[in-house]
């Protein structure tokens, strides 16, 4: 399975906990099909929306496609997710029950067809901002030191 990644919202690993992933579809127009294989897209303050047991990416932009001048597409328009209509509805449910929010993470090409890495997910707040780079930098410089010990 070849599988060429798009765009990456690394903003979302930073404000949210994600308790579980789910691989949606997209519904494209033509022209965002191929401004996508120019790898254009900007998926952040993007978010994923349930209404009446469908699924909407709102907000994130796919720029124009230049060759296509009049029959160009809207950068930021409500496109429709592809899963299955039970899934849908566990999500729609868990979002409204518990206060947890649908961030999608990444946008790829997977056998020819585009893609979305959806993140059901929780907010963080400031103090697990900075438990989560304190984590990571002591874990850097855990590898910097053992580095550092292999090379004398």
């Amino acid at each position: 399975m070849s599988e060429k990644v798009v765009a990456n919202n690394k903003q979302a690993r930073h404000n949210y906990q994600i308790l579980d992933t789910f691989e949606a579809g997209i519904e494209l127009k033509g022209t965002e099909v191929k401004s996508l294989r120019q790898g254009q897209m900007a998926l952040k303050d993007s978010y994923v929306d349930v209404v009446k047991n469908e699924m909407f990416l709102v907000k994130a932009h796919i720029p124009p496609y230049i060759q296509a001048n009049r029959f160009n597409h809207e950068p930021e328009r409500r496109r429709r997710l592809l899963m299955h209509k039970h899934e849908i509805i566990r999500l729609g449910t868990k979002v409204d029950e518990k206060g947890l929010t649908i961030v999608p993470l990444k946008v790829y090409f997977k056998n020819g067809r585009a893609k979305v890495l959806i993140g059901l997910c929780k907010g963080k707040n400031v103090a697990d901002k900075r438990d989560t780079l304190r984590a990571k930098e002591a874990k850097r410089d855990m590898e910097r030191a053992v580095k550092d010990a292999s090379r004398e």
